[in-house]
């Protein structure tokens, strides 16, 4: 009786890898990073450094090259579909007033470290030589600039606050045109269909892209950049987790009812995803599994998380600027008082569209200090630095993306608590994230 070749039942490393938990996939994809980033600082190794640069850039860029399909049709398909949402308008403005509470709590407490610890004082950096941005936020600008002068070029250069404004425009056209509007909304759908599609399997490349990511952060900046933003580094750092593992959880405790553990069970995937590739808008397929794994109703999720992606900024738009606002007056011996604290609080509610979802909150912090006065040459301070801080501030706002529709689910009695107490840690598992599908009600599946 002859027997078969042990190595025709061995599993190939291939298929080992792509049975191990996707998270697990990450987290060792940091830690190679990290380990052959410090191999290319220490060892001077020019090269290595050089291919774990060019590895996280085009991780980025593919994620960013998704980015006006998919927040132009994600947006103007949740916009048509909420005629088939029960309480359509009151949903909505429950989710904007849970924006601007959980933004007006993040902004409060990034404000509180910062007055507490003082992160711009004592650290001797030079201003002398600095410029302001090129690319500077005013609230003209702001309001301006939601309204693109060309459509191409609202898409071509990634204006995401005018895209934003067109899916809306055209979505809103669409409900009133009704069935004349039917084919133009199906197209929209299929688009969606297929751009989330080959994001996830840019998304399924995440491993690699931490990899690159964490190795030129660590082989570029070292810890020696650190010293002189070491307070204010543990003050977002510190801030970020404040929000997201003791707000969130008090909210979804008191406010809803939920284990707060849930959500982080079946939140994780996207808020690492987040971390890694400093994209809300990139994130957004994956926050938008999580929040419907997690019981939202898909009409409601459908729009709740893209329109989050693009306005909900606790950590970039609420956290960062009020303790970026501190430092900077603080490096250039300039005093605050209680105008410029509302001020601040303010523009956090009111001006995070400005974020816009896209990698770094350079807009939001030159709106800010623009708004207070304080120079913009100070933005140049942070710059360095700033890649070490984007990882937690948008782990925070996806966090908070899918948050909110939680939270307004479970009080509007519609959320799926068996599905939210029985939550997937890992990414890959579970159904496929769905696209409504307005005209019959049932649901067209994106598959991984």
């Amino acid at each position: 009786m002859s027997t078969a070749p042990e190595a025709t039942s061995s599993p190939s490393v291939f298929a080992r890898i792509r049975r191990t938990p996707f998270w697990a996939q990450i987290v060792a994809g940091l830690v190679l990073g990290a380990g052959l980033g410090y191999l290319a600082r220490e060892a001077d190794i020019s090269w290595l450094a050089t291919t774990l640069e060019t590895i996280g850039k085009t991780f980025v860029q593919l994620l960013k090259l998704a980015v006006p399909p998919l927040v132009f049709t994600a947006i103007l398909v949740s916009v048509a579909n909420l005629r088939n949402v029960t309480n359509a308008a009151r949903l909505a403005v429950r989710t904007l007033l849970w924006f601007a509470v959980t933004s007006l709590i993040a902004v409060a407490i990034g404000l509180g470290l910062g007055l507490l610890t003082n992160p711009g004082e004592g650290t001797s950096l030079k201003t002398e030589g600095l410029k302001p941005p090129k690319s500077t936020g005013s609230w003209i600008d702001f309001l301006t600039g939601i309204f693109p002068t060309n459509i191409v070029t609202a898409f071509t250069e990634v204006e995401v606050l005018q895209i934003v404004f067109l899916a809306i425009v055209a979505g809103a056209a669409i409900i009133k045109l009704g069935a004349k509007a039917e084919p133009v909304l199906k197209l929209s759908e299929s688009v969606l269909e297929l751009v989330q599609t080959a994001l996830w399997w840019v998304i399924r490349l995440s491993p690699l892209g931490t990899l690159g990511l964490i190795g030129k952060s660590v082989a570029k900046y070292g810890w020696d950049l650190l010293e002189p933003f070491a307070t204010l580094t543990v003050d977002i750092y510190v801030g970020c987790a404040l929000v997201m593992f003791g707000v969130y959880s008090l909210l979804l405790r008191f406010a809803a009812g939920l284990n707060p553990l849930n959500f982080f069970k079946g939140a994780w995937p996207a808020i690492q995803l987040a971390f890694v590739s400093r994209s809300s808008v990139g994130t957004l397929p994956v926050t938008r599994r999580v929040t419907e794994r997690l019981g939202v109703p898909s009409e409601y999720a459908s729009f709740a998380v893209p329109f989050g992606a693009t306005t909900k900024m606790d950590g970039c738009a609420a956290i960062y600027p009020s303790l970026a606002a501190i430092f900077v007056a603080q490096v250039y011996g300039i005093d605050l008082g209680i105008k410029d604290y509302v001020l601040i609080a303010f523009v956090s509610v009111i001006g995070s569209a400005a974020t816009a979802g896209l990698t770094g909150a350079i807009v939001m912090l030159t709106l800010t200090l623009s708004t207070l006065g304080l120079p913009l040459e100070g933005v140049g301070l942070l710059l360095a630095i700033d890649p070490i801080l984007d990882m937690m501030r948008t782990a925070t706002n996806v966090a908070g993306q899918a948050l909110v529709p939680i939270l307004v689910a479970a009080r509007e009695k519609t959320l799926d608590l068996a599905a939210y107490n029985n939550p997937t840690g890992d990414l890959l598992d579970g159904p496929a994230a769905t696209v409504p599908v307005q005209a019959s009600g049932t649901t067209a599946t994106a598959t991984a």
